[in-house]
């Protein structure tokens, strides 16, 4: 099974770096698709140039203004050759080693998983600072009220997909209500979210952290948005 793996990226000239060699690391068939979203710190000319020396199933795309997560993811969904679309972050807060974790599930079961997630906050003692936690806690408790669901942690950035559950998903979220809208839309569906555990190292606001309490508006607006309207 050949794994798409959408790394939208914004000013993260520290980690990324890294993190492209984590993923490349990883023992599978893949395909790689970095979006840089208008970064303006030199990560762009970093990934360009790292991306002319790798091999065909590797693509970079550049947005000359900045989108946001959900504008990058958008635009890595159009390049995805995979039977299965995994997104990860362009800072080192998640661990690329965990993909055999999550794609072991996929396909697996009853019914077979076509979606898993995986969780922070089932694995051992994830850094997560306080704020983020109970910003996490409070969307997950939403998603699972307006939806009917069991998760964990419904904003994870480690979301795996069978291709075919996204394929033709409208996105419309720019910013980081990516993750609420993915989620809703598949759960309007009637698809089992299936939850692993995995590491986590947060990082703060210092280090580079991008996400605020607007953000955390935005979701709980899309979650409900999403619940009584249109689940395309």
């Amino acid at each position: 099974m050949r794994i798409s793996v959408i790394i939208p990226v914004f000013n993260e000239q520290a980690t990324i770096a890294e993190v492209l060699a984590r993923v490349l690391a990883v023992d599978f068939d893949k395909q790689i698709i970095v979006v840089d979203d208008g970064s303006t710190d030199g990560t762009a000319e970093l990934i360009e140039e790292w991306g002319r020396t790798q091999p065909d199933w590797v693509t970079v795309r550049r947005h000359a203004k900045n989108q946001g997560k959900g504008g990058a993811v958008r635009t890595g969904l159009t390049e995805v050759s995979g039977e299965c679309v995994i997104i990860q972050d362009g800072d080192l807060e998640y661990d690329p080693r965990d993909y055999p974790r999550l794609l072991a599930r996929l396909g697996e079961g009853e019914g077979e998983a076509r979606v898993v997630y995986g969780s922070r906050l089932l694995g051992n003692n994830p850094r997560m600072f306080f704020t983020q936690r109970v910003g996490n806690v409070v969307l997950t408790w939403l998603t699972n009220v307006l939806y009917g669901s069991s998760l964990t942690d419904m904003e994870t950035c480690y979301k795996l997909f069978a291709r075919d559950v996204v394929a033709g998903m409208i996105l419309t979220s720019n910013r980081f209500n990516v993750e609420p809208e993915l989620t809703a839309k598949v759960l309007r569906q009637g698809i089992d979210i299936v939850e692993v555990p995995i590491a986590y190292t947060g990082r703060t606001y210092t280090d580079g952290k991008k996400i605020n309490w607007r953000d955390f508006l935005s979701a709980v607006w899309t979650l409900v948005r999403l619940r009584v309207g249109s689940s395309t």
